[in-house]
C-alpha cells in the first residue's frame, strides 16, 4: 500500500553565511543532513507489486494522444524510411541497432549521468538520503552524519565510470544531489545545481583533473532548487530554471559566492497544478542570445539580458509534458552555412508525456494512464512559431531524447503508462526510436532493436565518443531494492546505432589531424583517412556535440552543430575538409564539444575541441 504524505516540502533557511565547502562549522553535519518532511512527489508505490497490475484495472477515461483537425500527422510507420541524400536512414540496410552489456555494477544508481571531457568518463550520481549504495568510500573512508551519535555514512553515490574498461573511481558527496540539475562549464568542469534537503541551495564542482573531487557550496544560490533545470547562457554562464515551490529563476554565481535573491517569474506560477506538471521545465539557448522555457504545455523567450519575457509562443496541444508527466525534449541540430550566414534557425522538438494532469495522483491509487504518443516541433526563431505534431511509433513517458553525431535525434528508455515517481509507471518501452528531423512529416520514425532491461524511472543515457549510446540507471523504488516489480537497476549497457552497422565499417571516416581549439568564425581543417580516391562534399558532414547532462528524461545543454563546409581535398585515402566554426557564443557557447566527421551517414570517432 502506498505511503501517502500529504505534507508540503519545507527547507528551513540554516545556512549561515561563508559557508561553503571545508564543512568545518560545529553544526555543519546536522545541517547537511538533517531530516525533512517530504512533498507530493515523494509518495512510494508498492515496489513488489505485479507489474501487470494495470491490465485488471479498468480505465474508462484513459486516453493519449487525441487526434483532432490536420495538425497530427498519420500514424508514423514503423518501416524504415529513406531521408533526403544527405541524411540516408541506415536501418533499411536491416541493421536495427544492437545493445550489448558492458557492466553488471555501476556502483551507484544512476541517477543523473554526463560524458566529461578530456578525461572520457561518465560521471553518475544518485542521492544521499538513501546512505547506500553498492561501492563504499575509498580507505575506509565515511562521511560522519551526526558528530553527536557517531552515525556514519560509508558507502560512495557518484562515480567515474570508464568508458573503455568499465572501471569505477567513487567520488565523495556531501551535499544531497537527489533530483539535481548540471552543465559543463567553459573549461569542461562539471557545475552541478540543486538537490534536497542540504543540497536545495548548493552549487557543486567537479574538475576532470587526476584525483580531482567534489566542491561543494551549500549557501550559493537563493531559492530551493530541487527538480530545476540548468541552462548554458551565452557567455559560458548558467541560468537555473524553477524547482519545487521556485517560483523563480538565478545564475550561477562565480565560485564561493552567494546569490542574494532570486529574479520572481510568474510564468512558473502560472504553469502549475495541483500535480506540479512544471517541474524540470525544458530550457535551451536559443541562437538569438534568448533563452526558450517550456513548462507543462507553455512556452516563453526570455531575454537574460533585460530578464523580462520578450515573447510568448502558442500552447502545445495534447496534454502535459514536465515532470512528473515526464515527456522528453531537445533542439534540433543547428545548420550552418559555410559564409554570409546572418541568422540560425532555431527548432525544438517535444515528445511524450502525459494527456492527464492528474497521471502521478491516479497512479498513486494504481490506475496508470497511456502515455502521449506525439512529437511536436516549432521553430522559435521568425514569425512563424506553430506547434506541428506527428505521432512516434508507441507512447512513451520518462524516456530520454540524445541527439546522435548524424543530427537524428534516438529516442529511449521510459513507459508506455503512468507518470514520474516511485513505482508509478508500468509496460516499460523497450524499443528505441530513431527520429530524423530532416524526413519527410509522417515519415521520420524507425523503431529499432529493444533491449530487454526495462529503464523506468530514474534512467540516464549519455551519447559518446564512438557514436554509441551508454545506457544506465532505472530505480523507482525507495533505496536499493533488488527483488523489487522493477529492481534497483545497476546494469550499464551500450546501444550501438543503425550507423555503427559492422557491414558500413568502410565507410567510416578516422579523424587523423584537427585543431584542439577553435575560434568563433574561423576555419577550421580536419586531415581524415578514408578509403577511395575522391570524396564529394555533399556526402559529408562535420558537427560539433555538446555533451547532455541527463536526469528525470531531462536532457539539459544538450547541442549539436552542423559546421558549414568551405572546401574538401582529396588524396588517395587522405582527405582534408575546411569547415568554418560556428560564428558565435549564441550558436554555440564557449566550452568543449565532441567534433564528427560523418560520411555518408556513417560517423567517425569524435575528438573534443574548445571553442572560446
Amino acid at each position: 500500500m502506498a505511503i501517502i504524505i500529504k505534507s508540503l516540502f519545507i527547507l528551513p533557511l540554516f545556512f549561515v553565511s561563508g559557508f561553503a565547502e571545508k564543512f568545518d562549522q560545529p553544526n555543519a553535519y546536522q545541517v547537511l543532513n538533517k531530516e525533512h518532511i517530504l512533498g507530493p512527489h515523494e509518495l512510494f508505490g508498492n515496489p513488489f507489486g505485479n507489474p501487470d497490475d494495470y491490465k485488471k484495472v479498468k480505465v474508462p477515461d484513459d486516453f493519449g494522444t487525441q487526434i483532432q483537425g490536420d495538425d497530427v500527422a498519420a500514424p508514423a510507420s514503423n518501416k524504415p524510411q529513406n531521408g533526403p541524400p544527405d541524411s540516408p536512414n541506415l536501418a533499411t540496410l536491416g541493421f536495427k541497432g544492437a545493445w550489448e552489456l558492458v557492466s553488471k555494477n555501476s556502483g551507484v544508481s544512476a541517477m543523473h549521468a554526463i560524458l566529461l571531457p578530456k578525461i572520457n568518463q561518465v560521471l553518475m550520481y544518485d542521492a544521499t538520503i538513501w546512505k547506500i549504495s553498492n561501492i563504499r568510500l575509498p580507505n575506509g573512508e565515511c562521511r560522519i552524519l551526526n558528530k553527536t551519535t557517531g552515525e556514519k555514512d560509508c558507502w560512495c553515490h557518484s562515480v567515474l565510470y570508464d568508458i573503455n574498461n568499465a572501471k569505477l573511481t567513487p567520488l565523495e558527496l556531501h551535499t544531497d544531489t537527489w533530483c539535481s540539475s548540471g552543465g559543463l562549464d567553459v573549461n569542461g568542469n562539471l557545475v552541478s545545481t540543486g538537490g534536497f534537503q542540504g543540497g536545495a541551495n548548493t552549487v557543486r564542482y567537479l574538475g576532470t583533473c587526476k584525483g580531482c573531487n567534489w566542491r561543494e557550496y551549500p549557501t550559493a544560490l537563493a531559492d530551493r532548487r530541487w527538480y530545476s533545470t540548468q541552462a548554458t547562457l551565452a557567455d559560458g554562464g548558467f541560468i537555473v530554471v524553477g524547482g519545487r515551490d521556485a517560483f523563480s529563476y538565478e545564475y550561477i554565481p562565480a565560485e564561493g559566492k552567494c546569490n542574494a535573491k532570486p529574479f520572481l517569474f510568474e510564468f512558473l506560477r502560472q504553469t502549475t497544478d495541483p500535480e506540479e506538471n512544471n517541474l524540470y521545465p525544458f530550457v535551451f539557448l536559443s541562437t538569438d542570445g534568448n533563452v526558450f522555457i517550456f513548462a507543462n504545455s507553455r512556452s516563453v523567450l526570455l531575454s537574460p539580458k533585460s530578464n523580462k519575457i520578450v515573447r510568448e509562443f502558442p500552447v502545445l496541444p495534447g496534454g502535459h509534458r514536465n515532470y512528473p508527466a515526464s515527456g522528453m525534449a531537445a533542439l534540433l541540430p543547428l545548420k550552418l552555412k559555410a559564409e554570409g550566414q546572418t541568422m540560425v534557425n532555431t527548432e525544438v522538438l517535444i515528445c511524450g508525456g502525459s494527456a492527464h494532469k492528474d497521471s502521478y495522483s491516479k497512479a498513486e491509487k494504481n490506475i496508470f494512464y497511456t502515455a502521449l504518443q506525439d512529437c511536436a516541433r516549432m521553430k522559435i526563431t521568425g514569425n512563424d512559431s506553430v506547434w506541428r505534431r506527428e505521432l512516434m511509433p508507441t507512447p512513451r513517458v520518462m524516456g530520454d531524447m540524445m541527439i546522435l553525431p548524424t543530427g537524428e535525434a534516438l529516442i529511449l528508455n521510459g513507459a508506455k503508462r503512468g507518470a514520474s515517481g516511485w513505482g508509478f509507471a508500468r509496460e516499460p518501452n523497450f524499443a528505441p526510436v530513431l527520429y530524423n528531423p530532416r524526413a519527410k512529416k509522417g515519415e521520420r520514425f524507425t523503431e529499432l532493436a529493444p533491449s530487454n532491461i526495462p529503464r523506468m524511472y530514474h534512467s540516464v543515457s549519455a551519447v559518446l565518443p564512438d557514436g554509441k549510446v551508454l545506457v544506465g540507471g532505472s530505480n523507482t523504488n525507495n533505496g536499493y531494492i533488488y527483488d523489487a516489480m522493477y529492481p534497483t537497476e545497476l546494469r550499464i549497457e551500450k546501444f550501438s546505432p543503425p550507423y555503427l552497422n559492422p557491414a558500413l565499417a568502410k565507410k567510416r571516416p578516422v579523424i587523423q589531424g584537427m585543431p584542439s581549439a577553435i575560434t568563433y568564425g574561423g576555419n577550421v581543417a580536419v586531415q581524415i583517412k578514408l578509403e577511395g580516391s575522391q570524396v564529394q562534399q555533399q556526402d559529408l558532414k562535420v558537427a560539433m556535440y555538446c555533451p547532455a547532462f541527463t536526469t528525470h528524461g531531462v536532457s539539459m545543454n544538450q547541442r549539436l552543430i552542423d559546421l558549414g563546409l568551405k572546401e574538401v581535398k582529396s588524396n588517395v585515402g587522405t582527405h582534408t575538409i575546411v569547415a568554418v566554426a560556428p560564428p558565435s557564443n549564441m550558436i554555440a557557447p564557449p566550452g568543449f564539444y565532441l567534433f564528427s566527421v560523418v560520411y555518408q551517414g556513417v560517423p567517425s570517432v569524435a575528438k573534443w575541441v574548445q571553442i572560446k
